[in-house]
C-alpha cells in the first residue's frame, strides 16, 4: 500500500555504521537483546532493533518512540506500524530508494590510528585452546553458509505462508521437473483460457497460475540471485483465489490445498491429458501431475452400533490430517494410529442407518486405501478454545527416513498389510514450520533436502542447517516422498530433475 507517513517518518539514507573487517558487509544486530535475527532500522532515527517474531523489539520502539517506519536489514522491505502495512511507494527524495542501496553495499569503516593503539595495547594473544575453539565455530559457520542452489523469496507482506509452501514444493522433484518442463502457456487460446476460470469473471478468464508457478519455479532454480520477488504469482492467486486478498497472515496448508486444486483444474483444460484405468484418476476423471504425485485414496468405514449395518465410502485426499492432541510430546506413529482408529461419532453426528432408517450411533474408522507419492501429513497445530483459536504445541517426534506406511493400508485381494515391502517406504522431503503463539499470526518457514544437504528457507534467506535441527522442529506439514515412486504411463519415464 502506499503510506502517508513516510515524508514526515523516513529520514534515514544510511544505517548505522559498524567497525567492519574491509570490503565485507555490515552486521546489524538489535539494540536491545543483540540477536543479529531479522534486523529492523528505523527510518526516523536509524536505530536497529529486531522484528516482531524475534522479540518484537522494533515494534517496541515504535509504541514508546511514535516512529511508525522501518526496513527489513535483510530483504529490503518497509513497513509501517501505523498502517499495519507493507510499503511500496517511497519519499519525493527517494529516501527508501537510497537506504536499500546503502544496505546493500559492503560497508568498511577504517578505525582511526588513536583507536588501532588502543586496540594493540589491550590485545592478547589467544590460547591454544581459544584458537581451537574459534577454529570450529569458523568451520561450522562456514559449512552453514553454505547456499542452496535455490534462491530464497521475498516477504511481499505477510507472505511467508505462500514462500515456505512454495519452497516445499520446489524440492519435490517429480513435481517441480514437471512444472518447470512445461511449454510457456503466455500465448493461449482465449477459449481455453475461459475454461480454466472458476467463475465467469473477467478478472479470472485472462490469467493462469500455472504459467506463473512455472516462470517462478524456473526463477527459484536458475541460482543467479540470493531472492526473487514473486510479485507476479501472488498478484494471480490474489485473482483467481480472492480468500487470499490482501496482506494478512494465512494458513500455510489451507492456501496449499487451494493452489495444488487451482493447478489440477487449470490443468485438466489446458493440456492433453489421457483417459485411463490408471488409479491416479482425479476428482474430474482424469490424472494430473497434481493426482499423480499428491492423490491419494481414502476408506470410509462408518458402522451403525445398533443393527451392525457398515457403510463404505473412497474419498480422493490431497494430504492426511491428524486429530487434536494437547500431550507434550507424542510420535508421528502415535498420530497415524489416530487417524486411522475406529471412533465413535458424538451425538450431534448421528449417522442415518439404511437399514434401521433413522439416525443411529455410530463408529467411524478411516483406512488409507492408496498411498501418494508424496504423502502430505498435516498436523494440527491449532484448535478452538472457547471463542478462539489456540496454539498447540506439542513436539511431534517424526522419521526423517524410512517411514513405514504398510500397517496403515487397507488389506485387500491382491495385497496384505506388510507385503509391499519397500513401496510403502517414504523418506522425508521438506517440513514446513509455525513460528508463534497465535493462530492469526506468527511466521512460516520450511525445511527442505537437496542433493543430501538440508536447508532452512526463511523468506530471502536460505541456509544450510543440520539434520538434528531439522528433527528438533515443531513441524506443521510434512512431506515424504515415496522410496518407489509409481507414475502413471504419460509421465513415467520424464527427467524431472531440478
Amino acid at each position: 500500500m502506499e503510506c502517508p507517513h513516510l515524508e514526515e517518518s523516513a529520514h534515514i539514507t544510511a544505517p548505522p555504521l559498524d567497525v567492519t573487517t574491509e570490503n565485507s558487509p555490515q552486521k546489524f544486530t538489535c539494540s536491545v537483546c543483540r540477536t543479529d535475527q531479522s534486523p529492523w532500522i528505523c527510518l526516523k532515527c536509524g536505530v536497529v532493533n529486531c522484528g516482531r517474531y524475534i522479540s518484537g523489539h522494533a515494534k517496541l520502539h515504535h509504541e514508546m518512540s511514535s516512529h511508525p517506519v522501518c526496513m527489513d536489514c535483510d530483504n529490503y522491505a518497509t513497513f509501517c506500524y501505523v498502517c499495519d502495512e507493507f510499503v511500496i511507494n517511497d519519499t519525493k527524495a527517494s529516501h527508501l530508494d537510497q537506504l536499500r542501496k546503502n544496505l546493500q553495499s559492503p560497508t568498511a569503516v577504517i578505525p582511526s590510528s588513536e583507536s588501532q593503539e588502543n586496540d594493540r595495547k589491550i590485545s592478547r594473544r589467544p590460547s591454544s585452546e581459544s584458537q581451537e575453539n574459534d577454529r570450529k565455530r569458523l568451520k561450522k559457520e562456514d559449512r552453514l553458509k553454505t547456499r542452496s542452489k535455490s534462491s530464497g523469496l521475498r516477504n511481499l507482506g505477510n507472505t511467508c505462508f505462500m514462500n515456505a509452501v512454495l519452497q516445499s514444493l520446489s524440492n519435490i522433484q517429480e513435481f517441480c521437473g514437471y512444472i518447470k518442463k512445461l511449454p510457456s502457456l503466455d500465448e493461449k487460446p482465449p477459449s481455453k483460457a475461459k475454461r480454466v476460470s472458476h467463475r465467469k469473471s473477467r478478472n479470472t478468464e485472462d490469467v493462469l497460475l500455472v504459467e506463473e508457478l512455472r516462470k517462478t519455479l524456473i526463477a527459484l532454480w536458475q541460482g543467479s540471485k540470493t531472492a526473487i520477488s514473486p510479485e507476479s504469482l501472488f498478484s494471480v492467486i490474489w485473482k483467481v483465489v480472492p480468500r487470499f486478498r490482501g496482506y494478512q497472515q494465512q494458513d500455510a496448508h489451507e492456501f496449499m490445498r487451494y493452489l495444488l486444486d487451482r493447478l489440477h483444474t487449470e490443468l485438466l483444460s489446458l493440456l492433453p491429458y489421457p483417459n485411463s484405468n490408471s488409479p491416479f484418476i482425479g476428482p474430474k476423471g482424469r490424472s494430473t501431475i497434481v493426482t499423480a504425485i499428491f492423490g491419494g485414496l481414502l476408506q470410509n468405514e462408518v458402522m451403525c452400533l445398533i443393527c451392525g449395518m457398515e457403510s463404505k465410502k473412497h474419498d480422493p485426499f490431497l494430504g492426511t490430517k491428524d486429530k487434536d492432541s494437547v500431550q507434550p510430546m507424542l510420535r508421528l506413529s502415535d498420530c497415524l494410529s489416530s487417524f486411522t482408529d475406529t471412533e465413535e461419532l458424538e451425538e450431534s453426528e448421528l449417522y442415518m442407518c439404511s437399514n434401521c432408517k433413522k439416525k443411529q450411533r455410530s463408529t467411524k474408522k478411516f483406512w488409507i486405501r492408496r498411498l501418494p507419492n508424496v504423502l502430505c501429513l498435516h498436523l494440527k497445530r491449532f484448535r478452538w478454545q472457547s471463542c478462539y483459536r489456540v496454539k498447540v504445541e506439542t513436539f511431534i517426534e517424526f522419521p526423517l527416513r524410512a517411514l513405514d506406511m504398510n500397517r496403515y493400508v487397507l488389506n485387500n485381494l491382491h495385497e496384505t498389510r506388510g507385503s509391499s515391502g519397500g513401496s510403502n517406504l517414504y523418506d522425508l522431503a521438506a517440513v514446513i514450520v509455525h513460528h508463534g503463539s497465535g493462530a492469526g499470526s506468527g511466521h512460516y518457514t520450511s525445511y527442505a533436502v537437496h542433493e543430501d544437504t538440508w536447508y532452512h528457507f526463511n523468506d530471502s534467506t536460505v541456509t544450510a542447517c543440520d539434520i538434528d535441527t531439522v528433527a528438533r522442529c515443531k513441524a506443521y506439514i510434512l512431506f515424504y516422498v515415496r522410496r518407489e515412486i509409481k507414475l502413471p504411463d504419460y509421465l513415467a519415464g520424464q527427467d524431472n530433475g531440478h
